[in-house]
């Protein structure tokens, strides 16, 4: 994978929080990364939408389409609403490849700010450099020296507000990330605290890696860093609760959530959990107004600037059944499907700002004994802030 027996190019995949994917966010930045003899160098960067939209589809896994629809091989912005990184990744490079004559991709790399900004944290600070992007740069508030401390919120928030035209956001987006790469590629900051970084960061399913090799993807599937939801990575009581943006804007920055599993008992032998989440919208009450468009989607898809819509899926163990759904106790109806063995549940919330809600999705005949899981979009909030110790009521005792 390093380059040893022949150069390699890896897609990097930067995705942006504030639009919400299954597998942490939009892909809006994008960048090739070449490796020879194991020496790491950022090629080519770009932007999803310079991706032109793939009319008709690409062919992509029909029971994952059944489920998250065509527009899985419509756009690069979407591959990631499913929460399988290999289905993304082996996407997304047919994407690339078809519109890069002669350059094949070998893998996929998937990260996010929260990765660049551990990895600042390692590095120190990086400049910007690129003269075009610092004539961007005249007249805005925006940093030429990122940090761990501003990298998120420049990136996720501070940006849309000083630039407008979406390419020259991604354009920045693109800088910035290459900067932080270069300076993790040149080798500074010392190797524990990188490594730390890097494991958090696959700890947290922040960070994905796909080959487009079978024996390498082989040992990738064991791993966490393969992103799977089906198959021997996603076993026993795995739970999962993805999120995908249905705003067409970048408010999930203003999202807050917290995840909880929570068991009980029954006489028969099985065992019941409920998924239970809290949502919170914690935009400004004035966000129709003090946000621009680009972050509040002025409406465009039929969801009034300043809320709030988020499609949740929940998925449960292989071979157990979705039961219900209540929002704020009321029961509601879900799209019931299925993912490999895997039941899932979708429930789309809505919420203006200052609102909150908790959603809850219970799945019953649960056969597996092993310690419960349960995976997560991961957002801007730290882990061990959004994800609950698990419940389990008396009857399990």
């Amino acid at each position: 994978m390093l380059g040893a027996s022949e150069p390699r190019n890896y897609l990097i995949l930067i995705q942006n929080n504030g639009e919400a994917r299954a597998t942490g966010g939009i892909p809006g930045a994008l960048a090739i990364l070449k490796v020879v003899d194991g020496r790491l160098e950022l090629g080519e960067q770009s932007s999803a939408g310079a991706i032109d939209r793939f009319i008709p589809p690409l062919e992509v896994d029909p029971e994952q389409v059944a489920i998250y629809s065509a527009r899985l091989g419509v756009q690069m912005q979407n591959v990631n609403l499913t929460p399988d990184f290999p289905t993304a990744a082996e996407t997304a490079k047919r994407m690339w490849d078809s519109r890069h004559e002669g350059q094949t991709v070998d893998g996929v790399l998937a990260l996010d700010p929260v990765v660049l900004s551990r990895l600042l944290d390692v590095t120190g600070p990086v400049e910007l450099t690129d003269p075009e992007v610092l004539r961007l740069l005249q007249g805005t508030d925006l940093p030429t020296s990122l940090t761990q401390e501003n990298v998120i919120s420049t990136l996720l928030s501070d940006v849309y507000r000083e630039i407008e035209e979406p390419e020259l956001q991604d354009a920045y987006f693109a800088a910035v990330a290459g900067e932080v790469f270069a300076a993790f590629t040149a080798g500074g900051g010392d190797e524990t605290q990188l490594l730390r970084a890097l494991t958090s960061s696959v700890e947290d399913r922040r960070l994905y890696l796909w080959s487009s090799h079978a024996g390498e993807q082989n040992i990738i599937s064991s791993t966490a860093l393969a992103g799977s939801v089906t198959g021997s990575g996603s076993g026993g009581a795995t739970f999962g609760a993805y999120f995908n943006d249905g705003t067409g804007a970048k408010m999930d920055y203003y999202v807050k959530r917290t995840a909880q599993l929570r068991k009980t008992c029954q006489p028969d032998g099985y065992s019941r959990y409920t998924v239970r989440l809290t949502v919170a919208n914690t935009a400004p009450e004035d966000a129709a107004t003090s946000l621009p468009d680009y972050v509040t989607g002025a409406g465009v898809f039929n969801v009034a600037p300043g809320r709030v819509r988020t499609n949740n899926v929940v998925y449960g163990p292989a071979q157990a059944l979705v039961e219900s759904a209540t929002l704020n106790g009321e029961k509601v109806p879900f799209g019931a499907g299925k993912h490999g063995q895997r039941p899932l549940g979708t429930v789309t919330t809505e919420l203006g700002p200052g609102e909150n809600a908790v959603l809850e999705v219970t799945f019953f005949q649960v056969v597996q004994e092993s310690e419960p899981q349960l995976r997560l979009t991961p957002g801007i909030q730290p882990l061990e802030d959004v994800l609950l110790p698990p419940e389990f009521d008396s009857s399990c005792r």
